[in-house]
């Protein structure tokens, strides 16, 4: 016996929904401006080249998130029957692909650079009749492009966890971390300005590896993720023991001789099947469906469950 119903999220969870969405919107609105103040004060260093596309490619997760969150709770169809649930998951290895190709892109230009040793030049401009140096107001800029990263991405944390989000996670933790980006950026300018021409190219490189790196990580759990993997915790990649609770609690079941579950994730949500050796002379009909009431009471993660009886247990599913 299966069970599947569309999607509607807890009434408790729906305002954190909506302020996700909202936190997503200042998000873009703040990246765009940093975006374009960074356009105009980077000139030809490097490091502040590599921190601007950071900057740009960060608009990415926010995006995704934003999309995904209106298609994710369409109803099941014929073409679909299992809802729009993994759209999540599409956008999350999507925005891990990019992020993942645009490191490796960088770090091969910031070598590039270290190797021909480029010189890059900060010059100077007139402002108010006074002669300033470049570099100050690209620190100015970096500043004010990491502290309203760090205020959002404290602030979507939370919420991404009690909404098992792992896209909104990622950004989130990107973004907490964003202050090593600038920092890294504003020691190869003052580099620079010291006479250091290398500290531009090793800065661009830091921030290239820490791309990379957190590329890497969530285009690995994103692909783990479509391969079926059992559910984990959006913070730490850990076991959700979630499953272990579904398995004990229909083993204490009267009807029940013995069970084993199997659950995936399917973006937010948890499918799975149930496989139980019933005791004889059993009504499945009656007890599946009031089984399924019990176990979905458990938590709202849990969406689809397929009862199976068999004389057996298979020994394959961990």
């Amino acid at each position: 016996m299966s069970y599947s119903e569309t999607f509607e999220l807890p009434e408790h969870l729906e305002p954190l929904l909506k302020k996700a969405k909202t936190l997503e919107w200042l998000t873009l609105l703040y990246l765009l401006s940093t975006i374009v103040l960074m356009y105009l004060v980077m000139g030809s260093s490097q490091a502040m080249k590599t921190a601007w596309l950071e900057d740009a490619l960060s608009m990415l997760p926010a995006i995704s998130f934003l999309i995904a969150s209106r298609i994710f709770d369409k109803k099941p169809n014929s073409k679909y029957p299992y809802g729009y649930h993994r759209v999540f998951s599409i956008a999350f290895l999507t925005g891990a692909v990019a992020l993942f190709g645009m490191g490796c892109f960088l770090a091969i230009d910031s070598t590039i650079s270290l190797i021909s040793q480029e010189h890059p030049t900060i010059g100077s401009i007139m402002l108010m009749g006074n002669q300033i140096w470049m570099g100050w107001l690209m620190i100015v800029v970096l500043i004010y492009s990491v502290i309203p990263s760090v205020i959002l991405g404290y602030k979507k944390l939370p919420i991404a966890k009690k909404l098992h989000n792992k896209i909104l996670y990622t950004d989130a933790n990107t973004q907490k971390a964003d202050y090593m980006t600038a920092l890294a950026a504003m020691l190869g300018i003052l580099g620079v300005g010291l006479g250091f021409w290398w500290m531009d190219a090793a800065a661009a490189l830091f921030i290239s590896l820490s791309v990379i790196k957190d590329g890497f990580v969530n285009l690995k759990d994103a692909i783990e993720d479509l391969m079926d993997r059992r559910p984990v915790h959006v913070e730490n990649s850990k076991p959700d023991e979630l499953v272990e609770s579904i398995e004990e609690l229909v083993n204490s079941w009267n009807w029940v001789v013995k069970a084993k579950v199997r659950f995936r994730e399917h973006g937010q949500v948890y499918f799975g099947e149930i496989f139980v050796v019933l005791t004889p002379d059993m009504d499945p009909s009656v007890n599946f469906e009031k089984g399924i009431r019990e176990i979905k009471k458990l938590h709202w993660k849990i969406n689809d469950i397929t009862f199976m009886a068999v004389k057996s247990l298979p020994t394959n599913i961990g």
